[in-house]
């Protein structure tokens, strides 16, 4: 499967707004799957968020967990996609220890620092979210949207704890 193949199999469903079809669709897909431009492992990471957007969060992290065995390239480390599922599910230990694993790998990949960070201060950790945020924007190499991402979010949580700008506060574009 192509990357054009695959958006424009997203854009038919998501036109229809059913993501549980588009989530079943991506998992048949997945299953199937020999080899492509896309990897299976990414298939799976969209069929899982899909299949959160459809409100079915068991069915999500089995996605992930299977994204994450493939070990396929994908742009975000499955298991802050399982972390922030079973945060939905009401299992924040679990969760908790799935984001401490991804911090002892030792080496952030910006996207997943959003991503974590973003679970974070949605779950009530602001300190931890802004620790991830921190971390992705020192990770990042030179402008990009998931830069100018981390660092908008990091602003915003200095705000919310009241602390003062810093160095990195003012690398934000606030033009945009």
């Amino acid at each position: 499967m192509t990357r054009d193949q695959l958006d424009r199999l997203l854009e038919q469903v998501l036109l229809h707004d059913d993501h549980g079809a588009l989530a079943g669709r991506l998992d048949d897909l997945a299953r199937a799957y020999a080899s492509g431009e896309v990897s299976r492992a990414a298939i799976l990471v969209l069929a899982a968020e899909e299949w959160r957007q459809a409100g079915q969060p068991a069915r999500a992290l089995e996605c992930f967990q299977r994204a994450l065995d493939d070990g396929g390239e994908v742009n975000v480390d499955p298991r802050a996609g399982i972390a922030d599922t079973l945060f939905e599910l009401d299992r924040p230990d679990e969760a908790k220890q799935l984001v401490d694993s991804i911090r002892a790998d030792g080496r952030v990949d910006p996207s997943t620092a959003l991503n974590v960070a973003e679970t974070l201060l949605a779950y009530g950790d602001p300190h931890g979210a802004h620790e991830w945020a921190t971390e992705g924007v020192l990770a990042s190499d030179g402008a990009g949207s998931t830069r100018e991402a981390l660092l908008r979010t990091r602003y915003r949580i200095r705000v919310d704890l009241g602390l003062p700008e810093d160095d990195l506060d003012a690398l934000l574009d606030v033009s945009c």
